[in-house]
């Protein structure tokens, strides 16, 4: 039989009726309204708050606090030399403005650091807030030069 417009038929219990409760015997969902027999979750008005455990202490409370967050912590954009020689080519200035801009770095934070993971092979001229001792022996062994920002 081909698909046409006059044999067409939606498909069985395509359109569902909702659940209408409390309406009577007949609906299957009359008298507790499917809230079962007394206690506080039968109650109207009723909700629970999130890690409540029907008043027994809640294991938020009975494990032990471990550590705190700095407020002062410094967020760095961190970079490493791996990233700059996959990047950039031979001669190229990195900055946080060009970094921004291409899209390497989202968000600057406190500054930029550079770290000493991975090779560098071409001759950059890097600017940043901060550069770790291996970053900066690297940059220079490979003929580059590093400009540090206030």
């Amino acid at each position: 039989m081909t698909l046409e417009l006059h044999n067409l038929k939606r498909p069985k219990d395509a359109n569902k009726k909702r659940k209408r409760i409390g309406r009577g015997p007949g609906s299957g969902h009359g008298k507790t309204s499917g809230r079962g027999h007394k206690g506080q979750k039968s109650r109207t008005g009723y909700s629970r708050r999130d890690g409540f455990e029907g008043g027994q202490m809640p294991l938020y409370r009975r494990l032990p606090k471990r550590g705190f967050t700095n407020i002062f912590a410094k967020k760095w954009a961190v970079l490493n030399v791996s990233d700059l020689e996959e990047r950039f080519q031979d001669g190229e200035e990195v900055s946080p403005e060009v970094l921004k801009e291409r899209r390497i770095v989202r968000k600057l934070g406190d500054g930029l650091r550079i770290l000493g993971n991975g090779e560098l092979s071409k001759k950059l001229t890097v600017k940043a807030h901060h550069f770790s001792a291996a970053a900066r022996e690297k940059i220079e062994k490979a003929g580059g030069t590093v400009e540090e920002l206030s």
